[in-house]
């Protein structure tokens, strides 16, 4: 439910700019089938430019659910999209993989597979696949190969890339083959992507054709504005996020012409840019506020919503890489977003995955959700007959109480250093990241996914075209 009244006095005036941008500025449609579809809804376009008036924005907005379930083929791992329900998600886009010390090399299919076990082993997420990182070695057409590894390696429920149309449909071939039937995917959100807008005021076609696809089989996609403060959208921060809920808010009325009741997801990805480099900042205190302005913006619309986790422009596991990454992850998980892409082991602003970062980012999530969770406080918690019996000088450190809850009140971190360390601490925080590493990787069991299926993904894949060693050789 759509809840304008509801918003504060600063919310009102971004919704009434937005409004104004898409009536009076339009927005462009790079696709003359979505152009057709928005005429035949009254919507008045001029070649391929399409003015919205807000009535037409709120009617058509209002038709996409305010939640939904996502369901995994291990039903261990299914969730609910919307509400206050908070999802950490990978990371997606990066070309390169980084070292500690910021080198680089250019992301193997080995990587895309080694991250997908090491977030298929982290109790924290519930979604896997995706761009984790984009594979240089595999050819130009990677979507299907990426989507035949994530089902191998994951029963999580399934992020996967974008394409063209004819791409998409071999993923929805791909998902019925596994799921019972490319029919029945609409009975059921299987999987997600992220469609984005091409700012200022665009959509490409291939954003478009993914779009449509998806909403076909009624399959969830994220709609992102990256909107960069300065270079493609106004300096103001209030101007940037203007002009991406505008971006966003289009990107969904027509997601809903499409085939009304699609499941969206307002998304956000807009920051500023570095005016001294022109270069985005991933990790600046303005991309935290759009993320929460983004959240705010959705809740009062009735969608749910998407943010951007641990980010940050340092080019090495660095004091930047921490506080950057915190600021952004607390700012969306205070926001309450509902799914928190690029959540650990992003760096160099989108560029690059590192694994030691990887795993420092885990622990930033793991301190995030407690500082969340907040402070209980009832009888037991207030403990004030254990603080009475133990009394004035006493310790708490042997008593009935401590054990009862030193388990699960404090956060026990994995990799951080407290008390006394012998030796060069910064080399112990690395020795234990490598440990964690080493573990997760080694403790990671494969999925079961039955021969006869796995069979005829081979197959699909073959008769697409991919070569049956390569296939072969990613599992």
């Amino acid at each position: 439910m759509i809840e304008l009244d509801e918003m504060d006095d600063d919310l009102r005036k971004i919704h009434e700019a937005s409004m104004a941008v898409l009536e009076q500025t339009g927005m462009r449609f790079h696709h003359p089938k979505v152009l057709e579809i928005m005429r035949q809804n009254r919507i008045r376009i001029e070649g391929q430019t399409a003015f919205f008036t807000r009535e037409q924005v709120i009617d058509w907005v209002s038709k996409a659910p305010t939640h939904f379930k996502m369901h995994a083929r291990n039903p261990n791992y299914d969730f609910v999209v919307g509400g206050d329900h908070v999802e950490v998600c990978p990371g997606s886009g990066s070309s390169f993989v980084c070292e500690v010390d910021g080198t680089k090399h250019a992301a193997l299919m080995s990587d895309y597979i080694n991250f997908l076990k090491l977030y298929h082993q982290s109790s924290y997420y519930k979604v896997n696949g995706g761009i984790v990182v984009q594979p240089t070695d595999i050819g130009r057409s990677t979507i299907a190969l990426m989507l035949y590894a994530t089902m191998v390696f994951s029963d999580k429920v399934i992020i996967t890339g974008t394409g063209t149309a004819k791409e998409v449909e071999q993923l929805m071939d791909m998902l019925g083959i596994v799921f019972g039937g490319k029919t029945s995917l609409a009975d059921k959100p299987r999987c997600l992507t992220i469609v984005n807008t091409n700012t200022p005021l665009q959509f490409d076609t291939n954003m478009l054709e993914t779009m449509m696809v998806f909403n076909k089989y009624k399959q969830p996609v994220v709609i992102a504005a990256a909107s960069m403060a300065g270079t493609t959208a106004p300096m103001t921060l209030a101007g940037t996020i203007a002009l991406a809920n505008a971006e966003v808010l289009a990107g969904i009325a027509v997601a809903q012409m499409i085939n009304k009741g699609t499941p969206v997801i307002y998304g956000s990805q807009s920051t500023t840019s570095d005016m001294r480099t022109g270069s985005i900042a991933i990790g600046a205190p303005e991309g935290a506020l759009a993320y929460q302005y983004a959240a705010r913006l959705a809740k009062s619309y009735g969608l749910p919503c998407r943010g951007g986790g641990t980010l940050t422009d340092a080019k090495t596991l660095s004091v930047q890489a921490g506080y950057e990454s915190m600021l952004t992850l607390l700012a969306s998980y205070s926001a309450k977003t509902n799914l928190i892409f690029q959540s650990s082991g992003v760096m160099d602003s989108y560029n690059s995955m590192c694994y030691e970062k990887f795993i420092a980012d885990l622990e930033i999530i793991g301190m995030v959700k407690r500082y969340i969770d907040g402070v209980k406080v009832d009888a037991e918690t207030l403990a004030v007959d254990e603080i009475t019996e133990v009394g004035i000088a006493g310790q708490f450190l042997t008593s009935n109480h401590t054990m009862k809850h030193f388990r699960k009140e404090p956060f026990l971190p994995d990799i951080s250093l407290r008390g006394a360390v012998t030796g060069d601490p910064s080399a112990k925080l690395m020795d234990n990241i490598k440990t964690k590493k080493d573990k997760l990787l080694a403790s990671y069991c494969q999925p079961e996914m039955s021969p006869e299926v796995q069979g005829k993904l081979v197959e699909y894949l073959i008769e697409c075209g991919y070569d049956s060693k390569l296939i072969e050789s990613l599992t």
